[in-house]
C-alpha cells in the first residue's frame, strides 16, 4: 500500500475509512501565507488505518458529512513562452458562491511533482461594523466516500488547523496550500470563517447550498466520452466514464497490486462535477500503482450499507482481471500485412466450431497449453482447408458464465481467458492472422440479447439495461439507446482490434423488440448496425435460435436493409423432412434453388446460410440414428433401429442418408454451414442438449466412416468451386433455365408426399 501525506500541520482528530489496515503519514505542514513567506508546522502525525465499525461514537469522534458542490468547473492548460516540457502547468478551476454573495474560486495547479491549491475570495461583505475581522479557512483532506466520513473534526479543531487569508488586491483575499504530487488523488474540503477579537468563534460561511466547499486534487472532472477507460491527452492520467442514469451515488474503486479484494482507494464522484447527463466521469493522475478498477452504484444517496453493495465491472473494459477492469491496456500487436480475405458472400463455405472443444481432446496431439485455445484452432488449419472451408464460425468467445456456458456472456469486449494459454487477446489475434493468411475468414457468434444471471450488467442501472419483470431479468433492452451504443461499440471493437470478418447474432428475433417489449418493424439497433460505416465490410447473419429454448428456431421475418443474411431454419426443416420421407418435392426444390420465398425481397440466394445440423439439437449422425418420441421436434429418422447397431443394412442406410443430407446441402444455392464433428460422426447418443456435445475426437478421422465422409465433403466443395456459376450465385436462377424431372423423366408431382425422386438440369448460361 502506498502512503500519502497531505501537507497538514494539525493536531486535529482523524477519522479513517473502514476496510483495510495501512499507515497514513501527515508530514510537516507546508502552506504559503504570502508571496515569499512560508510557515512550517512542527509535528508529524502517524495514524494506522484500521477497520472502523459503523458505531463511530466509540472512538470519541464526531462524524461530519460534507456534501460537495461545484457551480462551475473549468479545466485549462497553461504554458509560458520558452517553458520546458516538464514545466507545463495543468490547472483546474472551481467557482463557488456563498449565501451572502461572496465568490470563492479554487485553482488546483499541477507543476512538476507538486500540487498548488489557491483559494480566492472576492465580493466579501464586512462582518457588521467590525472592520478588524479576518477570514480564515478550516480545512481537511480525505480520500473516500465523503458521505461516510471526513478526517478533520471541524467543530473541535483548534486554531492551528485554521489558515488565514491575505489580501491579494483591494477586493480579493487569497491563500495557497501545497501538496506533494505523490499524495494524490484526494479531496480538499474546507469552510470559511470570519473571526475577530470580539468573536473568536467567528461567523461560518458555507456554500449557497449550506454545504462545505470541496474540490478534488490529483483528479479532475474528466470527460464523459468515450465511455469506459481511456488515457488522457498527455498520457499521464486515466479517464473513467461510466453510464448509470438511476444511481444517485457512484464510487470509483481503485485497486493496487496487492492480493486483497478490498479497494486501495475509493473516490466518491461528485454529481455536480463528475456527472454529465447520465454519465459519471473522472480523470485520475497516474501517480499511484493502481492495476484494477470497478464501481459502486448506489440508488440511495444516504446509503451506508457498503457491505451489501457489490462492485460492478465496467461494461466497456477491454481487459478483465478478477472480474474487474484492468488498467493495463492490451499491448500492441504486429499485424504485419494482414488483410481480410474479403470473400464474396456467395463463395463462403462455413465450418462452425467451438474453440475449446475443437482441440481439447488429447487426440489433437497438441501441447497442453495449446489444446483448447485459439492457438489450437490455428494449428488445425490444414484440416479446415482439406474440407474446403474458407470461413470459420466460432461459437461465442466473449467472457461468459462457466456454469451456463458460452451463450450466456457477462462481458462484450474481451475474449474469455480459458481460450488463451498466455494472453487470450494475443492468442486470438495470432489465430485470426494465421487463418487470414490461409484465405479463411473469421466469423463470431455473438449474444447481445441476454446475459449471465450474475456478474454482468446487473447493479449498474437495471431499469436501463434490462427488461422489467422477473421472467426477463437477464434479457437486455437492446433498443434502449445506451444498450444500443454498447452493442455498436462492441462490434466496432472486434472489427478494428481483432480484424473479425463478420458476426452471427444468436437469438436475433429478440433484437426486434422495443424498449417495452413490443415488436418493431424497424428496430433502431438492427438499422444502425446495417448502416454503420465501420461495419460496412463485415458479414451480418441473423440466427433466431434462443439458447433458453432448445427447440427448432422460430421463423421470423427479419428486417435486413439488404445487409443481413440468415441462418435458414426453413431450409433445415424441409431438407430433414424430405430425407426422412415426410416432405414434398416443391419444398425441397425451393430450398435447393436458394429459398426464393424468403430472399427475393431485395437480397439473393447468397443470404441463405444453409445448415442441416447445428451445435444444439442432434448431430448429423444422430439424425439418422435416433427418432424417439421425445425427439419429434428434431425431424429425425433412425433408419430402422434406435441407437447403436451392428446390423449392416441399417448402417448402410444411415451412411446413405448422411450422404443424401450432405449432397443436398452442398448442391443447394446458398452458403453451406458444416457443424464441427459432423465430418467424422461425432455423436451425443441422441441427446439434443448443447452441454451433451463432446470434444472433437481426432482419432475418428482415421476411421472408415470418418475417411469416407471427409473425402465426400471435400469432393462436394471442389464441385461447388469448379461450377461456381451454378452453385455460388448472388442472383436467383430464372425458371426457364431449370428443367425438373421425376423418376420417369416426366414433370414431378410437386405436392405428392409419396414422390421421393427429384432431378434437375440447369443451363449454365442464362437465356
Amino acid at each position: 500500500m502506498a502512503a500519502w501525506s497531505p501537507s497538514a500541520g494539525t493536531r486535529s482528530s482523524c477519522l479513517i475509512n473502514n476496510g483495510i489496515t495501512e499507515t497514513w503519514r501527515f508530514p510537516s505542514a507546508s502552506f504559503l501565507t504570502g508571496k515569499n513567506k512560508t510557515k512550517r508546522g512542527s509535528e508529524t502525525l502517524v495514524v494506522t488505518r484500521k477497520h472502523i465499525y459503523r458505531d463511530l461514537g466509540s472512538y470519541g469522534l464526531s462524524k461530519i458529512c460534507a456534501s460537495k458542490t461545484s457551480v462551475e468547473l473549468k479545466e485549462e492548460h497553461v504554458s509560458t513562452r520558452g517553458a520546458k516540457v516538464h514545466d507545463l502547468k495543468k490547472v483546474a478551476s472551481y467557482l463557488f458562491r456563498t449565501k451572502s454573495g461572496a465568490l470563492v474560486k479554487v485553482k488546483v495547479e499541477k507543476k512538476r511533482e507538486k500540487y498548488s491549491i489557491m483559494v480566492y475570495v472576492s465580493s466579501l461583505e464586512p462582518n457588521g461594523a467590525d472592520n478588524k475581522s479576518s477570514l480564515v479557512m478550516v480545512w481537511g483532506v480525505y480520500r473516500s466516500d465523503s458521505s461516510c466520513f471526513l478526517p478533520l473534526d471541524f467543530e473541535n479543531s483548534d486554531q492551528d488547523s485554521q489558515t488565514p487569508f491575505l489580501k491579494s488586491s483591494l477586493s480579493e483575499l487569497m491563500l495557497e496550500l501545497e501538496f506533494d504530487g505523490k499524495e494524490s488523488p484526494f479531496y480538499l474540503s474546507f469552510r470559511l470563517k470570519l473571526v475577530s477579537a470580539n468573536d473568536p468563534n467567528g461567523l461560518e460561511m458555507l456554500t449557497h447550498r449550506d454545504t462545505s466547499f470541496c474540490v478534488p486534487v490529483g483528479f479532475t472532472a474528466g470527460h464523459p466520452l468515450p465511455l469506459g477507460l481511456s488515457s488522457g491527452p498527455d498520457g499521464d492520467s486515466w479517464n473513467f466514464a461510466f453510464f448509470s442514469r438511476n444511481s444517485k451515488r457512484v464510487v470509483l474503486c481503485l485497486y493496487d497490486d496487492s492480493t486483497t479484494d478490498k479497494p486501495a482507494l475509493e473516490l466518491d464522484l461528485d454529481p455536480y462535477v463528475n456527472r454529465t447527463g447520465d454519465v459519471w466521469h473522472a480523470s485520475v493522475d497516474k501517480t499511484w500503482g493502481f492495476v484494477r478498477y470497478g464501481y459502486h452504484c448506489k440508488e440511495d444517496v444516504h446509503s451506508e450499507d457498503d457491505e451489501a453493495e457489490s462492485i460492478v465491472l465496467d461494461p466497456y473494459a477491454t481487459v478483465i482481471e478478477k472480474f474487474l477492469g484492468s488498467l493495463f491496456q492490451n499491448s500492441s500487436f504486429d499485424w504485419g500485412r494482414d488483410v481480410s480475405p474479403n470473400t464474396p458472400l456467395e463463395k463462403l463455405i462455413v465450418y462452425r466450431l467451438n474453440v475449446k472443444g475443437f482441440t481439447q481432446h488429447k487426440s489433437s496431439k497438441l501441447p497442453t497449453n495449446v489444446a483448447g485455445t485459439f492457438s489450437g484452432v490455428a494449428e488445425k488449419v490444414n484440416h479446415l482447408k482439406a474440407l474446403g472451408t474458407n470461413a470459420v464460425l466460432l461459437e461465442p468467445i466473449f467472457s461468459f458464465s462457466e456454469q451456463k456456458g458460452p451463450y450466456f456472456p457477462f462481458h462484450f469486449f474481451s475474449p474469455t481467458d480459458m481460450y488463451g494459454h498466455e494472453s487470450a487477446v494475443n492468442s486470438m489475434k495470432e489465430m485470426v492472422k494465421r487463418l487470414h493468411s490461409e484465405g479463411i475468414e473469421v466469423l463470431l457468434e455473438v449474444v447481445f440479447t441476454h446475459t449471465a444471471e450474475s456478474g454482468a450488467l446487473e447493479g449498474i442501472d437495471d431499469s436501463s439495461y434490462y427488461y422489467k419483470g422477473k421472467d426477463s431479468k437477464s434479457y437486455l433492452n437492446c433498443n434502449y439507446p445506451v444498450v444500443q451504443q454498447l452493442i455498436l461499440e462492441s462490434l466496432r471493437y472486434w472489427v478494428t482490434e481483432f480484424h473479425v470478418d463478420g458476426f452471427c447474432f444468436i437469438n436475433a428475433s429478440s433484437l426486434l423488440r422495443g424498449v417495452h417489449g413490443e415488436q418493431l418493424s424497424r428496430p433502431p439497433l438492427v438499422e444502425a448496425i446495417s448502416f454503420d460505416p465501420q461495419l460496412a465490410r463485415t458479414k451480418l447473419i441473423a440466427d433466431c435460435w434462443d439458447p433458453h429454448d432448445m427447440k427448432m428456431p422460430k421463423e421470423v421475418k427479419f428486417p435486413h436493409w439488404k445487409r443481413w443474411a440468415e441462418l435458414n431454419t426453413r431450409y433445415c426443416r424441409d431438407v430433414r423432412n424430405f430425407v426422412r420421407g415426410r416432405g414434398v418435392l416443391s419444398d425441397l426444390a425451393t430450398r435447393v434453388c436458394g429459398s426464393g420465398d424468403i430472399f427475393t425481397d431485395g437480397r439473393g440466394p447468397a443470404f441463405s446460410f444453409n445448415y442441416v445440423s447445428r451445435n444444439s439439437g442432434l448431430s448429423l449422425v444422430d439424425l439418422v440414428s435416433f427418432s424417439g418420441p421425445e425427439l419429434a421436434s428434431e425431424l429425425s429418422w433412425n433408419c430402422g433401429e434406435e441407437g447403436e447397431t451392428n446390423k449392416s443394412a441399417v448402417l448402410q442406410t444411415r451412411l446413405k442418408q448422411i450422404r443424401n443430407l450432405l449432397f443436398i446441402q452442398y448442391i443447394s444455392v446458398g452458403i453451406p454451414v458444416l457443424n464441427m464433428g459432423d465430418e467424422c460422426g461425432v455423436s451425443t447418443n441422441g441427446s439434443p442438449l448443447l452441454e451433451s456435445r463432446k470434444p472433437f475426437d481426432w482419432n475418428m478421422l482415421a476411421s472408415g466412416f470418418g475417411a469416407q465422409i471427409t473425402q465426400f465433403i471435400s469432393f462436394m466443395t471442389s464441385v461447388r468451386a469448379r461450377r461456381s456459376d451454378v452453385f455460388q450465385r448472388s442472383k436467383f436462377l430464372k425458371p426457364k433455365n431449370i428443367v425438373w424431372y421425376a423418376n420417369d423423366q416426366t414433370t414431378p408431382n410437386w405436392e405428392d408426399t409419396a414422390s421421393r425422386f427429384l432431378a434437375l438440369r440447369i443451363r449454365a448460361k442464362e437465356q
